[in-house]
């Protein structure tokens, strides 16, 4: 026979419980959006032609749009306001570099501090008598916080960036603003997964990558570029516990359709928001720094590394060019596509 005062009791006490797990559900609920750390950022992606001074001006307009959209760190795309010339070889320098000084610095400072945001400004930077692809970050107050140089410089067809830049030397950089701390890494950077470590031991909340990367018309590739390229970033922000955002252009210069499709992904390598495959647009997102903290508690890929063990990295193992490479055959297949010998 059922005893009904022990059911009762049951009830209530079942009752209870539940009740205890709705209350403490709600204040973790309340705990945890406490403890978010919400930054708004924007990407600029953009065509270019061979007008500076047009593309500085669209690029003004688009940075105001990202401001207006609650954008608070804005990031330009690689070489943005010149095509990108290191395609080919025996270009003038001085035709496309400037000053820390001249009109394109001067009009993002201006920028900056009219809209009280942060902005990454990558461009082509003559420094005495030197040249870099450089990224010059500006506070929100209009005022430069630092440059970091482009560190790993491809030599290949079609990005013959060597004629053109030193390499950077002054290693990898972290800016730290009141909307959050950064890294910013160029283009090339983005295939080495030593510098993303390097940024997020650091103390990188953030890495950006402004790129400029495409398909060389007429030429089959190996594989899809665009998938490793966004891959690669991907699995930065995984191994990191790190948010990532890369920012490139769209439009054809010369035999280079460049393929746009700039993005923003979450610790974990999900894409938060993509930009289109050959509109300009501007892609606002709002991120959550504190996941990264999650993440790397979660997952542990920080926690466990074992440094002891990486003695290799340092090397100078493979760093030399293979004599071989000018015969390998996809190697003339892009110089045949891009009109060379």
């Amino acid at each position: 026979m059922v005893n009904l005062k022990i059911l009762a009791g049951k009830f209530i006490y079942t009752t209870f419980i539940l009740a205890k797990v709705l209350h403490l559900s709600k204040i973790t609920s309340k705990i945890s959006f406490m403890n978010k750390k919400l930054v708004t950022i924007g990407l600029i992606q953009s065509k270019v032609s061979a007008n500076v001074q047009a593309n500085l001006a669209k690029t003004e307009k688009m940075i105001k749009i990202a401001a207006k959209k609650g954008a608070q760190i804005i990031c330009l795309q690689e070489l943005f306001q010149t095509p990108y010339f290191p395609q080919k070889q025996k270009m003038h320098k001085d035709d496309f570099a400037e000053s820390v000084n001249g009109p394109t610095v001067s009009l993002m400072k201006k920028l900056a501090k009219d809209l009280a945001v942060v902005l990454i400004v990558p461009f082509y930077e003559e420094r005495k008598g030197k040249y870099f692809n450089t990224a010059i970050i500006i506070g929100a107050d209009g005022k430069p916080m630092g440059r970091y140089d482009k560190i790993h410089i491809p030599q290949d067809p079609g990005f013959y960036e060597k004629d053109y830049f030193e390499q950077g030397q002054e290693g990898y950089k972290i800016f730290k603003t009141k909307f959050g701390t950064f890294a910013v890494l160029i283009c090339f950077d983005q295939w080495f997964p030593e510098a993303a470590r390097e940024a997020r031991l650091a103390g990188a909340e953030i890495i950006f990558y402004p790129t400029a990367i495409g398909n060389i018309i007429g030429y089959k590739p190996e594989g899809n570029w665009h998938d490793a390229w966004e891959t690669s970033m991907r699995g930065h922000a995984i191994a990191n516990s790190v948010h990532v955002a890369a920012i490139n252009r769209v439009g054809i210069e010369n035999k280079v359709k460049f393929f746009g499709q700039s993005f923003v992904s979450d610790p974990f390598g999900k894409i938060l928001k993509r930009a289109s495959e050959n509109n300009e647009e501007v892609l606002v997102q709002k991120i959550d720094l504190e996941k990264n903290k999650f993440f790397a508690d979660g997952w542990g890929f920080l926690r466990y590394r074992r440094p002891d063990s990486y003695k290799n990295i340092t090397s100078e193992k493979f760093i030399t060019k293979s004599k071989k490479l000018k015969n390998v055959a996809h190697y003339q297949d892009e110089k045949r596509a891009l009109g060379q010998k």
